[in-house]
């Protein structure tokens, strides 16, 4: 995996991954940059969501559950000092469909934490302190 990073001067930074995709990260004014895209931070917490969502999904479908939604809200504390890491970090699913199973939602959570999201286990490795939690909501 591959990525490249370029300066767009000030506090802004253009990123693309090796697969083609540019984002667009910048600094808050008090930094000198002028807020046009997310802080390095956010695109890691956004990369665990990502990696973890992407995960629960997919395990619920092959467990052949009627998942019609799957949202992740993350809730990140830092550091007060420098370097200021992750420290925790908590992931809420929400899981909507008709007839989902909870032990299949449960399971689906616990396999991305524990065995599938390199993103979680890496940061869990670090030290990082990672939980998760759940709410499914029956559509009618």
């Amino acid at each position: 995996m591959k990525a490249r990073i370029q300066w767009a001067g000030e506090a802004m930074f253009l990123g693309e991954s090796g697969s083609g995709h540019v984002v667009v990260m910048d600094g808050p004014p008090e930094s000198g940059g002028r807020n046009l895209g997310v802080r390095p931070m956010e695109m890691l917490l956004l990369g665990l969501g990502g990696c973890s969502n992407f995960d629960v999904v997919s395990i619920l479908k092959k467990a052949r559950q009627p998942v019609e939604s799957c949202e992740a809200f993350l809730e990140a504390k830092r550091a007060t000092e420098d370097p200021k890491v992750f420290t925790k970090i908590h992931l809420h699913f929400v899981v909507k469909g008709r007839g989902l199973k909870e032990t299949q939602v449960k399971r689906a959570i616990e396999l991305s934490a524990e065995k599938y999201c390199s993103a979680s286990i890496m940061l869990g490795n670090a030290g990082v302190e990672i939980t998760h939690d759940y709410e499914i909501i029956e559509l009618g």
